[in-house]
């Protein structure tokens, strides 16, 4: 079946449907992992979007419901240049077209995902639609999609309520506790944390600051997740009280913007954002260059930071912009990339061992 990509700029590219046959609307962003497409199709930051893999085969190896990083897909819909119709890995538990169409995400295969990337690049991310109707109106379609905002997204992915995820009972962390506020948690923060011993109480995006610190945690961890961060205002005034709090905090992609919120700085939204797991990141502190996952589209500026509040920790290598910040006088640092990633890579995972010494 005949399938369309339409941009908000007029363009449409053609190619042929699968997954789930329905249309959708949503902000369009590339990835340019090689691997990994499970992980992203699953990360809640993604939900609101439509994702182009630029890496041209995707499915090879089918779907592990294992490497899923949280209980379901959250992307509006997939694009890829060819989608391997058989996985092939002794791991697999279901091919990709079919996880999605289980799970209603509809996608696009056989368009020229350089070619889209190259618009995304040049012209910045924009909106687009998915669909199969061959007989669409541009005119109509096209102010659709300027309307479009991926709204309260932070709502949508969030748990309902707090949960406990209990430590392996060795390792650095054995024995201490941590609060990790799920503005849009991957799986595997949670686990990163558990596997050092750590236990992790888990809650949801909207809690009152009271209600953590009255659990005195060893700790505390904000996630990563989707959306604009200036729309977690109420969000934002509980992370001032944690800051407040003289409690270690290490915080991850949102939770690093909305704790620089919290505390007086700005963000802004980039041109098309980073997302790959190929973005190379300095380490201020030791002058090393880690290779990191990354998804976002906004991103701290550097220029309104306060140096007696924060000061730039990690910086892009490809483009200067930050990556992280270190708090004076506080035991808190909050980084933009994923040091939990997986597939990987894993260069920076050494940053949870820094945050477990901290409670230390």
């Amino acid at each position: 079946m005949r399938a369309f990509l339409i941009l908000e700029d007029g363009t449409v590219l053609e190619g042929i449907h699968i997954g789930a046959e329905k249309e959708v609307i949503s902000e369009i962003v590339f990835n340019t992992s090689m691997a990994g497409y499970p992980e992203v199709l699953t990360d809640p930051s993604y939900a609101g979007q439509a994702v182009c893999m630029t890496y041209p085969l995707i499915g090879n190896y089918g779907v592990c419901r294992e490497d899923m990083e949280s209980a379901r897909p959250w992307v509006d819909g997939l694009i890829v240049r060819e989608l391997a119709r058989r996985g092939s890995n002794f791991r697999k538990d279901v091919d990709l077209e079919q996880f999605l169409e289980e799970y209603d995400v509809p996608g696009i295969a056989g368009i020229d995902t350089r070619a889209l990337t190259k618009i995304l690049r040049e012209k910045g991310t924009m909106n687009g639609m998915i669909t199969t109707d061959e007989a669409y109106s541009l005119e109509q379609i096209l102010p659709r999609l300027k309307e479009y905002t991926t709204g309260k997204a932070v709502e949508k992915v969030t748990c309902g309520e707090k949960y406990v995820r209990k430590g392996s009972g060795r390792g650095k962390g054995a024995g201490k506790k941590v609060a990790l506020l799920d503005l849009g948690a991957k799986e595997n923060i949670a686990g990163s944390l558990t596997k050092r011993g750590c236990d992790v109480t888990v809650y949801p995006a909207f809690v009152k600051a009271e209600e953590i610190l009255a659990d005195e945690p060893d700790g505390i961890m904000l996630s990563n997740g989707p959306g604009d961060p200036k729309e977690c205002t109420s969000i934002i005034k509980e992370i001032r009280k944690i800051y407040e709090a003289d409690i270690p905090v290490f915080a991850i992609c949102l939770g690093h913007q909305l704790m620089a919120l919290a505390t007086g700085a700005d963000t802004f939204k980039m041109k098309y954002g980073h997302r790959g797991g190929n973005h190379p990141v300095k380490d201020l502190r030791t002058g090393r260059v880690y290779i990191s996952s990354q998804n976002h589209g906004y991103v701290v500026d550097m220029d309104k930071l306060d140096p007696d509040v924060a000061v730039p920790a990690f910086i892009n290598v490809n483009d200067g912009t930050n990556e992280g910040l270190a708090y004076t006088g506080k035991k808190i640092f909050t980084v933009q990339f994923h040091p939990e990633a997986c597939p990987g890579p894993q260069d920076s995972a050494y940053l949870f061992d820094r945050f477990i010494e901290m409670l230390n």
